[in-house]
């Protein structure tokens, strides 16, 4: 789900030298282990200890720790929108002369970032950087459980409780309450943030998922073939299959698909966009498709875009990645 992610398959492989050792170790290792293969948070070295801050990249910031309600403190960023930004690559945005940071902070979107099962939210701050500055966003990215300087033990429980402690805290903040709420996941971010917005409905603008998963024990036969057998085992299920339904259908959708992806099979986000499609009462098989490999539907607010040299890990950075995202973000405030 992530570059950092060890090999699933060679991991097994080095580990088990007879069939019955196949079936006892993997049993175990899928069972007992799989938070650690899963959630792979110290990966690359010094994940827990070395984390980026904003001002590296030249962004104002707020070190945020959020206490969870199982008594867990996340540190987080927050990146606070500002009248006035030096970068020269921001974009310009006419406002009051009289307004606040604050109050000018309040009419833009705020994107809270899931990101991907290894590293740390630090190694996402150029992501972050682009919504900051391109689009004039603020955002919240959310440091995990158990990941960079969180306390605690990452699992699909915690990361929940983590989502929504982040969502809350924006609910209760004086000016971000006001914000249209974008969530921006990236593989089993996307889980994450699939999720949040269907036990939030009312209080989720819209979200963007990347190269995001059906459900964690259909992944195991890809990442780990040797073990499919034992699939069933898989504790950990984030199940966004059946979660998406339960997303209002005006709510809009943005998926952006890697074709080369090596980790999560591109026929996940094909089936995930079947089940968006549905909601929205549209026909699916490449209906709506143009040449470009964007499918639409919900009158266009809602899309899959494909990129056909996307991998797991750098779909973020093929051509028209960001324009999508930008023309997303600029959409939701349109009629």
């Amino acid at each position: 789900m992530s570059k950092f992610i060890p090999s699933l398959e060679t991991f097994a492989k080095g580990a088990v030298a007879t069939a019955a050792g196949v079936t006892t170790i993997g049993c175990g290792l899928l069972y007992y282990g799989q938070n650690y293969l899963i959630y792979p948070s110290a990966f690359p070295p010094g994940s827990r200890t070395d984390v980026d801050i904003p001002t590296k990249y030249g962004l104002v910031y707020e070190d945020l720790p959020l206490r969870t309600e199982d008594g867990v403190t996340l540190h987080c960023y927050l990146l606070m929108q500002r009248k006035e930004i030096s970068q020269s690559q921001a974009l310009r945005i006419d406002c009051d002369e009289d307004q606040s940071n604050e109050e000018f902070a309040a009419t833009r979107p705020t994107v809270v970032m899931f990101h991907g099962n290894g590293g740390n939210h630090g190694h996402r701050i150029p992501l972050a950087r682009v919504f900051y500055l391109k689009m004039r966003c603020n955002v919240l990215m959310l440091s995990y459980r158990g990941y960079g300087h969180s306390e605690g033990s990452p699992s699909e429980t915690g990361l929940c409780i983590d989502a929504q402690t982040a969502l809350d805290y924006i609910s209760s903040h004086p000016y971000l309450q006001k914000t249209p709420v974008v969530l921006y996941g990236q593989s089993i971010g996307g889980a994450v943030a699939i999720h949040l917005a269907s036990r939030n409905p009312t209080k989720i603008t819209a979200l963007v998922l990347e190269n995001t998963f059906t459900d964690l024990p259909r992944l195991v036969p890809h990442a780990l073939p040797l073990l499919s057998p034992l699939s069933f085992l898989c504790h950990q299920k984030w199940d966004s299959a059946s979660k998406i339904p339960l997303i209002p259908k005006t709510t809009p959708i943005l998926m952006l698909s890697g074709v080369k992806d090596e980790v999560v099979p591109h026929e996940h986000m094909l089936n995930l966009w079947e089940i968006v499609s549905r909601r929205q009462g549209a026909k699916v098989e490449g209906e709506g498709e143009n040449k470009e490999g964007v499918s639409e539907v919900g009158s266009g607010k809602s899309k899959l875009v494909k990129f056909e040299n996307g991998s797991h890990n750098d779909t973020c950075v093929q051509q028209g990645y960001w324009s999508a995202v930008g023309d997303f973000v600029a959409s939701l405030s349109r009629p």
